[in-house]
């Protein structure tokens, strides 16, 4: 099956700089050597801890910034080095919900005309959009007349289930959604959450759902993708993923899921130290200085790659000791 979605390579370094000069001192390795696919009509969970770069990898493949190497491929086609009209026509088949549902809309604009602002631009016509935008506003659960009100009159659900709209506004085919429940009430996540699990099974989207709450991902993905550091380290079907997780970090991610239920102890795998920094990640596996089965003069040399788990099909890990393609660096002398 061929994916929608093809990211190959992907890398994203920001400079930093320091004093009045603004003189560099270092570079954050955002996103580094990223491979990843992403099949139609299917909802891909990306998890990992703050900072590991999940944000930045979702705005790469939208064309958000601009990658430093690597390619981005959509519906077969390169759109890496897209500018102009082409990457504007683009916007219509790709678009995201975004984290905090009250900085991404403009306070000073009605909520009609923000979720029509996307349409105007891809040239729909006018006496369309007033129609298209009740029909958003509807499928996402709110009522027609609130087109005529501002931001501050709605509650953060609410704000949330308007940035929905506008981003289903253009029928894209693709839809990022960058932790759209995080900033939210708890008792307010579930209802967003079967909202979008609704829109996705509804319209056929294809849908990249980041987050850092793998009990999230759960509830709406079929796959999930886990990053530490910049680096994808599993990918994996979710009953996969969760029954039988194969990279280290993936198992201590596991077992910080909060179980409801007092009459069962889980075993908390507690990790050492803190996350390295982006602007000096250490040589070899970005997770050995954390990882209790990290072997001394491998995983803290040799970079492992995306390979097959031992006797699971489909089910890729970056592990030295769990996939038998570096098998052959634990036994050399």
């Amino acid at each position: 099956m061929t994916p929608l979605v093809e990211v190959r390579g992907l890398t994203k370094h920001f400079p930093v700089r320091s004093g009045v000069l603004q003189r560099r001192i270092g570079t954050v390795q955002a996103v580094e050597r990223v491979d990843l696919d992403i099949f139609e009509g299917e909802a891909l969970g990306l998890v990992g801890e703050s900072g590991c770069g999940k944000s930045t990898l979702g705005r790469l493949i939208l064309r958000l910034l601009q990658p430093d190497a690597g390619t981005v491929r959509f519906a077969g086609e390169d759109i890496t080095n897209l500018e102009g009209e082409e990457l504007r026509r683009l916007r219509g088949q790709m678009q995201i919900i975004f984290q905090d549902p009250y900085s991404s809309l403009d306070p000073r604009t009605s909520i009609g005309d923000s979720i029509g602002e996307g349409m105007r631009a891809q040239g729909v016509e006018r006496n369309q959009q007033a129609r298209r935008v009740s029909e958003v506003l509807e499928m996402v659960g709110l009522e027609p007349h609130h087109a005529r009100r501002y931001p501050h009159e709605f509650s953060g659900g609410q704000r949330q289930r308007v940035g929905i709209a506008r981003a289903l506004a253009v029928k894209p085919r693709f839809l990022i959604c960058d932790e759209p429940v995080s900033a939210l009430d708890v008792s307010i996540q579930s209802q967003i959450l079967n909202l979008l699990r609704d829109l996705q099974r509804e319209l056929r989207l294809t849908m990249l759902f980041i987050a850092h709450n793998l009990s999230v991902v759960e509830h709406l993905c079929a796959r999930v993708a886990v990053m530490y550091l910049g680096k994808v380290v599993e990918v994996a079907a979710r009953d996969q993923c969760y029954l039988r997780p194969t990279h280290p970090y993936t198992e201590a991610l596991l077992t910080a899921i909060p179980v409801a239920d007092p009459t069962r102890s889980g075993r908390r795998r507690m990790l050492e130290g803190e996350l390295p920094s982006p602007l000096a990640p250490p040589p070899g596996c970005h997770f050995h200085p954390r990882c209790w089965l990290a072997v001394k003069g491998v995983c803290d040399v040799f970079e492992p790659a995306l390979a097959e788990a031992d006797g699971d099909p489909g089910h890729l890990a970056s592990c030295h000791l769990r996939t038998g393609a570096y098998r052959h660096l634990l036994t050399t002398p």
